[in-house]
């Protein structure tokens, strides 16, 4: 069997465990640049949370005394002109002492690294979308693309996800707490990797529970879909999320959610849209390829025709003059 180099999952399980790694190191480069420089600026801390930001100002500003007062680069490096005016006032009456330009170059050359791998981390999350949309549309669609691929990474692939029971899904990634609890009989957990979802996030503590249980079936339904279907779409996760938004109002509210079956003869008549468009268009296209090359094989006759008259033409008006002489010569 050939598999589609297009859809394998190899690429998802690499890029969430490298994307993994790049945010430990971006934590960690940034906390060291924060208290490197802190010394020569403590206020700027506090100032700036954020640690690219924070690593951005500080490449901008280099040696406090040293500022020329570039309002518009510290603006840009800060985020807004409201924490750049901060910047400049608390420059003004800092408590850091003096550093050296030899230091500066290291925590300036610090910095720039962890602003490339921030970009790097970027460059890579948006990869990982792009292959999500490919392999498994569906499950990115309804819990996002980072979970979806940590699920795929902890089970291994999308084929074995796609085998696991809910259940299963359900306590990925929460392995040690099972056996932990089975071994001093006390309560399993009631979720996994999922408790990242921003559905988890939202529901009431006693509903947390129930709404895992039903995520996690929605999300093995969603993986079958993905792992077993020939067309990459959308639409089923996102009914699927639909669901999981009507299952939290009805915890909440007491509405009354549709059924299961309604809301997935809703995807299926969509679906069937979506694959007659593209029917259209590929049909359309083709004709419109046959009748450019219709066109291309009828223009060089004409071509010949037009060369076969002039030729014509030309014998005539020879042979006209050779007509008068000979009348002449009579």
């Amino acid at each position: 069997m050939q598999l589609d180099p297009n859809r394998q999952d190899k690429p998802i399980m690499n890029t969430i465990a490298l994307l993994d790694n790049l945010d430990k190191n971006i934590n960690t480069f940034a906390m060291r640049v924060r208290e490197w420089y802190a010394w020569h600026f403590p206020e700027l801390t506090k100032i700036v949370t954020d640690n690219i930001a924070y690593a951005k100002v500080s490449r901008v500003i280099r040696v406090r005394d040293n500022f020329e007062g570039d309002k518009e680069a510290l603006s840009e490096a800060a985020g807004s002109e409201e924490v750049a005016d901060e910047i400049l006032k608390a420059m003004k009456m800092s408590m850091g002492q003096d550093i050296v330009e030899m230091d500066m170059k290291n925590i300036d050359h610090f910095a720039s690294e962890v602003i490339k791998l921030a970009d790097m981390r970027k460059t890579l999350h948006e990869y990982l979308k792009a292959k999500m949309d490919l392999v498994a549309p569906n499950l990115g669609a309804l819990i996002g693309e980072i979970i979806g691929a940590r699920l795929i990474s902890h089970a291994g692939s999308l084929t074995n996800l796609a085998k696991y029971p809910a259940s299963t899904v359900q306590i990925l990634g929460a392995e040690k707490a099972l056996f932990r609890a089975m071994k001093t009989k006390g309560n399993t957990p009631k979720y996994g990797l999922i408790f990242h979802s921003t559905f988890i996030g939202r529901a009431q503590q006693k509903n947390k529970g129930r709404i895992s249980r039903y995520l996690a079936n929605k999300c093995s339904l969603a993986s079958r879909i993905d792992c077993f279907s020939d067309e990459a779409t959308t639409v089923f996760g996102e009914k699927l999320k639909d669901q999981v938004e009507e299952r939290l109002t009805f915890l909440s509210e007491g509405t009354t959610p549709r059924k299961n079956l309604e809301v997935m003869q809703e995807a299926i008549k969509e679906v069937t849209k979506q694959r007659k468009k593209k029917a259209k268009k590929a049909a359309a296209a083709k004709a419109a390829e046959e009748a450019g090359e219709v066109l291309e094989e009828g223009a060089v006759p004409k071509k010949k025709k037009r060369v076969q008259e002039e030729v014509a033409e030309e014998a005539v008006e020879e042979e006209a003059p050779r007509k008068k002489k000979k009348k002449a010569a009579a």
